[in-house]
């Protein structure tokens, strides 16, 4: 161990000694392995040098790991053990990298079945990195009898290595179940853990199998705390099985299992339980209670790992079970002076969402005094934490907001910004009582704001929310000022959003025509095109022209335009190309993380799409289907059989401005059987009108495949409501179940009843989000569109939240102004929400409600089409 020495002053000196590494320099002293005696001392001193660039990701050719591992080769001839376990480590860094590297396997054999116990467990290691499946039954032998060796660094190896092989050659690992089972009997902890791990990936697709080695293991006493945790996994993993599965008992045996072990000696295995228990969903409100008085006692500990852990759980289960973390309110406010700046972090984002309003003020001015010292990632739970908490306290949003502008202010990444930007954005768009101030405070960020992103965003609010505020020339200076001061990018966006308040505020527009007359004159084209586009619209001084070409236009799928415009180039060109045939962009919800915990650097988020964009493509394929129109929603499937029929059939409604398109996805369950020309029949109501069919020729076993109706719907727009019978038709052939190969061609008719199919107010109804519902609702007070009024007794709900949720999901709508969310102890709420019936229809609804006996509302519908208007009246009554 000499060689690792380090003398006082270089300790002192604390900087890396090998910074400044070379590869060229390195390799080129590898050529000291080829010397006669060894010298140990530098060759292991040559070694850490190559495993230090290969770890700082440097990237060595092909040529270059071959050379360098013939080199290594070289210095098995010496007995350092030091030296020759770097040697280990090096080969399996340069396996995957060289050629020819089973020339060491005789080498590393021997080192593995030999006397010397320091060599062995490493030389099996890096044996098991450059074999294959082939050249493994080769050391089959030894590695068993490396699995059950009673030296437990040998046999601990063996098992992690056999892991891993298991990857690559798994039927062969599978042989070695006997080997693995007697390691779990091993009195070694980490034996015992390896040996569980191996056996479970062995045994693993065998969920007979894994269910006999959980109920074996949960009756004996397991010595390692580590498999006592994996355990603990896997029989959550089976008990989350079996909750999907429709299987689960009321009494199981691995549940209390997992309740037992909270009472165990080890710490690890203590929070495991607990962490397993909260996140059970079968967990009922005693067994949630004493997992979380566990966390609690942890809270108290000396140790920052468990405090760290347990406020950690504690933050996820606030955000579903807000009321268990309650009685340990007076334990996280102890952990907002802690040292450890992390828990002090998690605890006070923990009590924004437990604490009651009152405390809201007091934590947001304790979090403030060690906020500029966390880290990004930090920074953005407490940004998440306080999105929940304008949610939940919408009275709040002064305090919230002058919090998140400081936080703006403050040095910080990209998505740190981005994710405060977008809390704001959130309140303003939700509380109309917070749009002043927000609006103010993303006027004062975009001054100095240094990436574009952002500041695109923040005009594109500005000039959707600007004409409406109070005083909207206010905020003109502000997006000017980047016309002046920005990129490109940030200007074009500037000159759109300037165009939205000559557009919407008719007092305006001689200023707005003067500034966009300027922007005529700039460099660049895309700025200069828009601002003569707008320009243009605003001098017709035609309010009908204005509001559909600049206040409410609509922007389409780009992918699909992207691909109708390629399809479009590849036909015959005779015929102009039909814009409205592309169905509109719609909002896609952004999914919820509820784990909000540290944020680690993931992978590139992928690009969201809507049901619409997925469904488009595959309808294209349908012969005449562009003579429809574009498409106005697709709804989610819905099961006509039961999941355990022969044959199983789902539904998908496919909404046009004048027709409906049924897509029926087919699964013939039956392997004996191939079904062809597979169709669905429909019993349409009066004014329906079936207007093609198109069947699927063949349905082999497994496969899923599509069949479609298109119907139109009638004239009458109140009849488009209605329940349809269907029956499955098709030739049924008796097959070669192996082979899939039907007998012969004849076959004979056969037909299956489904259930009926629904066709609703929400199945022709598009969600809408008005971001300034108010003014939207308002400006529909005209003589273009029609209001109907009715009064309704609710009998099927009790509680006002259980009025507005079925309201929502009956009519399809978008509610707006957190209008959705009813507060705690409210007798009175008011539902505003909107959407666009097929054609496009806009529909604007204010649902007043009021509980007593029962929940009593008042509906009223605002729409340019009276018939839709009357129809959603009626729908509800």
């Amino acid at each position: 161990m000499s060689s690792f020495k380090r003398d006082n002053k270089e300790e002192d000196d604390g900087g890396n000694p090998w910074q400044n590494l070379e590869k060229t320099s390195v390799l080129q002293e590898t050529r000291m392995f080829n010397e006669t005696p060894v010298n140990a001392r530098k060759c292991t001193h040559i070694l850490t040098k190559i495993l230090y660039l290969l770890n700082q990701g440097e990237v060595l050719g092909t040529r270059e790991a071959t050379e360098c591992f013939f080199a290594m080769t070289k210095l098995f001839q010496s007995k350092d053990v030091v030296m020759r376990r770097m040697v280990y480590l090096g080969i399996k860094e340069l396996s995957p990298i060289a050629d020819d590297v089973i020339i060491v396997t005789s080498s590393l054999t021997k080192d593995m079945t030999g006397k010397e116990d320091l060599y062995r467990a490493p030389a099996i290691r890096a044996l098991c990195s450059i074999t294959d499946s082939t050249m493994l039954q080769a050391v089959e032998r030894y590695m068993k009898q490396c699995i059950v060796d009673r030296n437990a660094p040998v046999s601990s190896g063996a098992l992690v290595s056999s892991l891993h092989l298991a990857s690559t050659a798994g039927e062969v690992v599978k042989r070695w179940a006997n080997e693995a089972q007697e390691a779990l009997n091993s009195d070694n902890i980490m034996v015992q853990y390896h040996g569980l791990g191996l056996l479970y990936h062995i045994r693993k697709a065998d969920r007979l199998a894994v269910t006999k080695l959980v109920n074996k293991l949960t009756r004996q006493h397991l010595r390692s705390p580590y498999a006592t945790c994996f355990l603990i996994r896997i029989a959550c993993k089976i008990m989350e099985e079996e909750d999907a599965s429709g299987n689960a008992t009321e009494e199981s045996p691995l549940f209390n299992f997992v309740e037992c072990c909270l009472r165990n000696k080890s710490e690890m295995v203590v929070y495991e339980a607990a962490h397993a228990v909260v996140n059970l969903k079968r967990t009922n409100p005693r067994e949630l209670s004493t997992a979380v008085s566990i966390l609690q006692l942890f809270c108290g500990s000396s140790k920052a790992t468990l405090r760290f852990a347990a406020v950690r759980t504690m933050n996820k289960v606030a955000m579903l079970h807000p009321p268990a973390v309650n009685v340990c309110n007076l334990d996280l406010e102890g952990l907002i002076a802690d040292s450890n700046r992390s828990v002090a972090t998690l605890a006070i984002t923990t009590l924004l969402k437990t604490g009651a309003e009152s405390s809201v003020e007091r934590l947001m001015k304790q979090i403030a005094t060690f906020v500029a010292e966390i880290s990004d990632e930090f920074k953005l739970v407490v940004v998440q934490a306080i999105r929940s908490l304008c949610t939940k306290f919408p009275r709040k949003h002064a305090v919230t907001m002058n919090f998140l502008s400081g936080m703006l202010r403050e040095e910080g990444g990209l998505e740190y910004k981005t994710s405060i930007v977008d809390t704001i954005i959130l309140i303003i768009e939700e509380n109309p009582d917070a749009k002043e101030a927000g609006l103010g405070h993303l006027c004062e960020f975009i001054e100095d704001c240094e990436h574009t992103s952002l500041a695109v965003r923040i005009l594109h609010l500005l000039g959707k929310e600007g004409p409406y505020s109070k005083c909207p020339s206010r905020y003109i200076r502000f997006i000017y000022n980047r016309v002046i001061l920005e990129n490109a990018t940030v200007r074009a966006a500037a000159v759109a959003a300037i165009a939205q308040f000559g557009a919407c505020c008719p007092d305006l527009l001689p200023n707005v025509l003067v500034l966009l007359n300027r922007c005529q004159m700039d460099c660049d084209d895309e700025v200069r095109d828009r601002a003569t586009y707008y320009y243009t619209i605003l001098n017709q001084s035609n309010p009908d022209l204005n509001k559909r070409f600049i206040a409410d236009h609509e922007i389409v799928s780009l992918p699909l335009l992207e691909k109708s415009l390629n399809d479009h180039l590849k036909g015959p060109l005779t015929e102009r190309f039909d814009l409205s045939i592309v169905p509109k962009s719609q909002v896609v919800q952004p999914e919820v993380n509820e784990e909000v915990m540290i944020m680690n650097k993931a992978a590139p988020k992928i690009a969201r799409v809507n049901r619409e964009e997925v469904n488009t493509e595959k309808l294209l394929a349908i012969p005449g289907i562009h003579h429809v129109g574009a498409l106005h929603k697709s709804c989610a499937p819905v099961q006509l059989t039961e999941s355990e029929t022969e044959y199983t059939v789902s539904c998908i409604k496919h909404c046009f401005a004048h027709h409906i398109v049924f897509q029926f996805d087919c699964v013939n369950t039956l392997s004996d059987q191939l079904l062809e020309n597979v169709r669905v029949d429909l019993e349409l109501p009066e004014g329906f009108v079936s207007r093609a069919v198109i069947p699927c020729a063949k349905l082999p076993y497994g496969d899923k495949e599509s069949t479609y109706v298109i119907v139109q719907f009638p004239e009458d727009v109140p009849s488009s409501i209605a329940t349809l019978g269907a029956t499955l038709r098709f030739l049924v052939k008796d097959c070669d179940p192996a082979t899939g190969q039907p007998d012969s061609d004849e076959g004979y008719n056969d037909e299956y009843i489904l259930e009926d199919i629904e066709i609703t107010v929400a199945d022709q109804m598009q969600k809408s989000k008005k971001q300034n519902f108010l003014a939207a609702w308002e400006s529909a007070d005209t003589e273009e569109w029609v209001e109907a009024e009715d009064t309704f007794e609710l009998s099927s709900v009790t509680s006002l939240q259980d009025a507005v949720n079925t309201i929502l999901k009956f009519l399809g709508l978008a509610a707006a102004n957190l209008s959705e969310n009813v507060p705690d102890g409210a007798h009175t709420h008011t539902l505003l929400c909107s959407g666009t019936f097929r054609g496009g229809v806009e529909v604007f609804v204010r649902s007043k409600l009021a509980v007593a006996d029962g929940v009593t509302m008042q509906l009223t519908v605002r729409s340019t089409d009276m018939d839709v208007a009357e129809l959603i009246t009626s729908a509800v009554g």
